[in-house]
């Protein structure tokens, strides 16, 4: 019912109207459902970072259930990927600085449902989570309560995200952390390069991820955004 568009970096959804007339005499109910599927399966996450003294620290906030993890959410109706990133930062950790628009690396994210399937076990939940990178200028005070964002070096946010999680999740989100400072310090070497006539090779060697990166400000995203959105506790 559903197929997955991919243009300028940016995931979109169609839907095609022959399955939708498919469903026809329940087509309200369908659509619905699905799009409420599709909010829980796809998820953003924020990979916030600051350069501290030549070292890059991460930026990490704290579950319901107590274990640390980078702001994320649910992709939000009528924003980008990047954007619903934007705000979950902000409401979750206080954040104010530079997202990225294109995601640098996706994950699965692995729940058990209280439901039992036929065999008695409990079944498992996937959600995908794109993850976006995220500078951060300045804090303030996060909206949501019991978030605790707190600043972690390198080691010590790997350490902490592997924290209370099965092996291959807590090292699915430690390659994370490795990919993200991967691509910050080479960013960081492009900028600090000196301009001998040489940038246009420069960067035609370093690849085109890191080529044309467009930015978001994330306090106009919530300008914009999320003042129609109340805050959540938890």
């Amino acid at each position: 019912m559903r197929a997955a568009t991919k243009e300028k970096g940016e995931s979109r959804l169609t839907v095609g109207w022959g399955q939708v007339r498919k469903f026809q005499p329940s087509a309200k109910f369908v659509r619905l459902a699905e799009l409420r599927k599709l909010r829980e399966c796809e998820q953003v996450a924020a990979v916030c970072y600051r350069l501290r003294g030549g070292e890059i620290e991460f930026l990490l906030v704290k579950t319901g259930k107590g274990r640390w993890i980078f702001p994320k959410g649910s992709v939000e109706p009528g924003l980008t990927h990047a954007q619903a990133a934007a705000l979950e930062a902000f409401e979750e950790a206080g954040v104010h600085g530079r997202m990225e628009e294109a995601s640098f690396a996706r994950y699965i994210r692995r729940r058990r449902r209280e439901s039992r399937n036929a065999a008695g076990r409990s079944a498992e939940k996937e959600s995908a989570v794109n993850a976006h990178l995220c500078e951060v200028l300045r804090l303030v005070a996060p909206q949501e309560l019991g978030r605790n964002p707190t600043w972690f070096s390198l080691e010590k946010a790997k350490r902490h995200l592997r924290e209370h999680r099965t092996p291959d999740f807590g090292a699915e989100l430690a390659r994370v952390v490795d990919r993200a400072v991967s691509r910050i310090r080479r960013s960081s070497a492009r900028n600090a390069a000196p301009d001998h006539g040489l940038q246009p090779r420069i960067r035609s060697l370093e690849g085109s991820s890191l080529q044309n990166v467009q930015f978001i400000d994330i306090g106009r995203v919530r300008e914009a955004a999320g003042k129609t959105r109340s805050p959540r506790v938890g």
